[in-house]
């Protein structure tokens, strides 16, 4: 079966945010938990299969193979994803929806996202998915989040300009096939990219982040943590939102838009004049 070409797959998904833009709020939201949900399970999964790796190039590797799981369910399952929503900018320039319906699908998806990664991450910190290895995913959940924390503003805002490329080309890529399989595979490598280049996501990160702040709240992991010399000092919710989260969620957006903008001006159908 002949894939969909990139006139119809810019078209398609143009025609498809009309419905994203005007469903009632209570169902966006419901739908962006579920991606929230599903993100973080894929960055549970990474975390899971990498931690005890000691070679940085390997704990790339392995991330980036597992990683895109969360990608896949999000697409495949039809749930809304605040970064994949950048595309709907399409929509929004051709006319087929308001800026004002763009921007209340961008504030209930980004929050909807927000509860659905950081409950998952409560309940990974708190109910004991982080013991395996006596403990030592904790330390690497909280290495991790001290790492992202502790970013200059400038670099999560440049690396989340490439990721978000990424993550749209994927969703692109995915609406080019008929069948699941095909689906799979267009996102995959997209994703699995974007992870081995350390690449920022706002969404990943509401998991992340949370998750190495509560580890290091929970006292069966505190010691641990300290002991292993992380910088605990970034585990705070004070620099997840104004050092990672904010510079990521903009340049997000301006990766996401640059794709949408781009396949709209070369392949989309004008609206006549």
């Amino acid at each position: 079966m002949p894939i969909f070409t990139p006139t119809e797959i810019t078209d398609n998904y143009a025609k498809a945010s009309i419905a994203k833009a005007t469903s009632p709020a209570w169902r966006i939201f419901l739908l962006a938990v579920a991606a929230g949900l599903f993100i973080g399970l894929g960055a549970v999964a990474s975390s899971t299969a990498a931690h005890a790796l000691e070679d940085a190039g390997m704990v790339r590797l392995v991330s980036g193979l597992i990683f895109p799981v969360g990608l896949m369910m999000v697409v495949l399952l039809g749930t809304e994803l605040f970064t994949g929503n950048a595309l709907m900018v399409t929509a929004a320039v051709s006319g087929k929806i308001t800026w004002k319906l763009l921007l209340r699908n961008w504030g209930l998806v980004f929050l909807g996202n927000f509860v659905g990664a950081v409950a998952l991450a409560a309940l990974m910190a708190f109910f004991g998915q982080l013991n395996i290895g006596g403990g030592d995913l904790a330390v690497y959940t909280a290495k991790v989040a001290a790492s992202k924390n502790s970013l200059p503003w400038a670099n999560a805002f440049v690396l989340a300009i490439f990721c978000n490329l990424l993550v749209c080309i994927a969703v692109y890529m995915a609406n080019t096939a008929h069948d699941t399989a095909g689906k799979i595979w267009a996102i995959f490598f997209p994703i699995m990219g974007f992870v081995l280049c350390g690449f920022e996501h706002c969404v990943a990160n509401m998991y992340y982040i949370p998750a190495g702040i509560f580890a290091y709240l929970n006292p069966a992991y505190t010691g641990l943590i300290d002991a292993a010399g992380i910088n605990v000092a970034a585990l705070n919710f004070g620099d997840f939102f104004f050092a990672n989260l904010i510079p990521v969620t903009l340049g997000n957006i301006v990766g996401g838009v640059v794709v949408g903008l781009v396949m709209y001006a070369c392949h989309g159908t004008k609206p006549e004049r």
